[in-house]
């Protein structure tokens, strides 16, 4: 009886273990942002037309977007922009 309840101790302990690692590399997964460069977006420090990042979806202010990577200028403009929607998100 002993046997069992130490290798079932031991069973619970090792998939705690498991699955806490598992859940560690996700999350860590999650955080990183693949971002693609100002070149490869078609990014410029100008607007366009009426276009600018501070009125697109993808920018967060001051100076940085969920899909270009480095400084972003409020009035630089990608091919990616998307007008924020009249709730501001």
């Amino acid at each position: 009886m002993d046997k069992q309840a130490i290798s079932r101790r031991g069973l619970f302990r090792n998939t705690a273990l498991t699955v806490g690692g598992v859940a560690a590399m996700l999350g860590m997964g999650l955080r990183a942002e693949a971002k693609m460069s100002p070149q490869a977006g078609g990014y410029q420090t100008s607007p366009k037309g009426g276009q600018s990042c501070a009125t697109c979806a993808y920018f967060k202010a001051p100076s940085s977007c969920t899909l270009i990577d480095g400084a972003i200028s409020p009035d630089g403009w990608c091919r990616f922009y998307a007008k924020k929607s009249a709730s501001g998100g």
